[in-house]
């Protein structure tokens, strides 16, 4: 019985891995060419900034400003995972250590 429900759950992962394989084959489909970005409040155009265009079924593509033909795209869960991980902290830099020796040396 185990080794069936073994070989069930195995089936399911490779459905889901194959179904989103699928989705993301689909989403770097799409013509975004005509999208609008968007970047944070404040910013001007000259600054280095994240720029993010909304695309359909709340799918998301993300570009740096400084080199927008690199364009990432996301599924709607993976941006939702992203933006509450962001909320929750998850992504916030540590000040790393300073090595003073590299100054001196």
């Amino acid at each position: 019985m185990a080794e069936t429900e073994g070989k069930s759950a195995q089936a399911q992962d490779e459905d889901v891995a194959a179904r989103k394989e699928r989705e993301k084959n689909e989403l770097y489909a799409l013509d975004i060419s005509g999208v609008e970005w968007h970047s944070a409040p404040g910013t001007e155009a000259h600054e280095e900034r994240v720029e993010i265009a909304y695309l359909p079924d709340g799918a998301v593509a993300m570009r740096s400003s400084i080199e927008p033909e690199t364009v990432l795209r996301y599924t709607e869960a993976e941006w939702r995972a992203f933006v509450l991980g962001a909320r929750d902290g998850e992504f916030d830099l540590e000040s790393a250590p300073r090595d003073d020796s590299r100054a001196t040396g």
